[in-house]
């Protein structure tokens, strides 16, 4: 984080800028807050948001653009895969009457198995949304004041940062930077909280899910109606008895999967209007390093 916060205010000096770094801790294991009140009492500049618990990553992306105060923002993530210097280029890019600007890597310093994962991601996100995605683009990101005022007004629970801003309809382009390896720890989206992740997206931007139940169980309404009618035909027109025990109990199970399966997919959407109805906040923060923003 010390490596982080110097490359920060190296790049954004030569710019040159005010600037303020505000880091979240999302309740990281390894000291982070500790690390975050020592640096903020070495610089000003910097400062701390200390979580209460881990709320997520899109929901501390929220909270920094809730307490940002600049007229250009920045989101990055601390792992130093998105590399400080890069800053420069989103600005530059920037002044040339972009709203927001990604950063577009090229070249994924990413393991295979992430890469693919995240290009699994946008394919089924954008089936169901109708969207074009693009898996290089992540959080990485400059946006104007204005972008981030828009931001803070959409409360959902269900959070994606990309997603959002890509929903907004300012005018956004990207940049393609250099992209780095992860030098310390791991990540932390293991394949479950990926399709946690994609599960969220989808139901909380289309409702396509529900309308393919609709059409599925139509179709298959239909066929068993086809079906039915054929065996009426062969049973009183043809006189050929009707056999097959077995076949009527797999039918059974069949149908009834797909009424389970079903009922799931409308459990989630009602699901995630039950959360939304709680008006919980999206997060909750235990300390900041300024004394003021305690009882924001």
């Amino acid at each position: 984080m010390k490596t982080l916060s110097s490359r920060i205010i190296s790049t954004v000096e030569s710019i040159p800028a005010d600037l303020e770094i505000i880091l979240i801790n999302d309740a990281s294991p390894d000291n982070a807050w500790e690390t975050i009140q020592e640096l903020h009492k070495q610089d000003s500049r910097i400062k701390g948001i200390d979580f209460a618990r881990n709320f997520g990553q899109h929901h501390a992306i929220t909270a920094g653009l809730d307490y940002a105060a600049g007229d250009w923002v920045v989101v990055m993530d601390c792992d130093l895969q998105d590399r400080p210097e890069e800053i420069a280029t989103l600005y530059e890019k920037a002044q040339e009457g972009y709203e927001v600007v990604f950063a577009n890597r090229v070249e994924r310093q990413d393991k295979w198995l992430k890469r693919k994962t995240s290009q699994l991601f946008y394919r089924v996100y954008d089936y169901f949304t109708g969207k074009i995605s693009d898996h290089t683009i992540a959080n990485f990101s400059i946006s104007q004041r204005k972008v981030v005022l828009a931001f803070r007004q959409m409360r959902e629970q269900n959070r994606f940062f990309p997603l959002f801003i890509q929903w907004m309809g300012y005018q956004t382009t990207s940049v393609p930077v250099e992209h780095n390896a992860r030098q310390d720890g791991k990540t932390t989206y293991n394949l479950k909280k990926l399709i946690t992740l994609a599960t969220d997206a989808i139901i909380s931007q289309s409702n396509k899910p529900l309308r393919l139940s609709i059409q599925f169980g139509f179709i298959l309404a239909l066929g068993s109606l086809l079906y039915g009618l054929y065996l009426f035909i062969r049973y009183f027109f043809l006189a050929q008895p009707v056999q097959g025990w077995t076949s009527v109990m797999v039918s059974i199970y069949f149908i009834g999967g797909l009424i389970f399966f079903n009922f799931g997919i409308l459990g989630m959407y009602i699901g995630k209007i039950f959360n939304e109805t709680k008006s919980r906040p999206l997060y909750l923060i235990r300390e900041t390093t300024e004394t003021n923003d305690n009882e924001r």
